[in-house]
């Protein structure tokens, strides 16, 4: 997994990101899990470098102590999941058309 990670970490600095990378990127905000965020609210000292704060969207803590936080909308994920996929579908569908000999038809 760690060869898989800096190899993605190599396509976003050069500016190479595959769609397959969106793609996976959108399922694991879509269907994280937001345990880590919620140790963050309610431990005192939590590791931040242990913590996948990825799902996090913003903090806040006020003067009395209360925290809030704000988690990205999974929603709006998985509807852009939704999207990549149709399009993903699509792609194939043209492809495979263009097998048959069929180009528009």
């Amino acid at each position: 997994m760690e060869e898989k990670k800096g190899s993605l970490k190599q396509r976003i600095r050069s500016g190479q990101i595959r769609r397959e990378d969106v793609t996976r990127r959108l399922a694991e905000l879509a269907f994280g899990q937001p345990n880590d965020c919620v140790r963050l609210a309610l431990e005192e000292m939590p590791d931040l470098e242990g913590l996948d704060l990825s799902l996090l969207s913003e903090v806040k803590r006020n003067d009395k102590g209360t925290v809030e936080i704000k988690l990205i909308d999974r929603l709006r994920a998985l509807e852009q999941l939704a999207q990549t996929a149709g399009e993903e579908k699509s792609d194939v569908d043209a492809f495979l058309q263009a097998l048959q000999g069929g180009e528009g038809a």
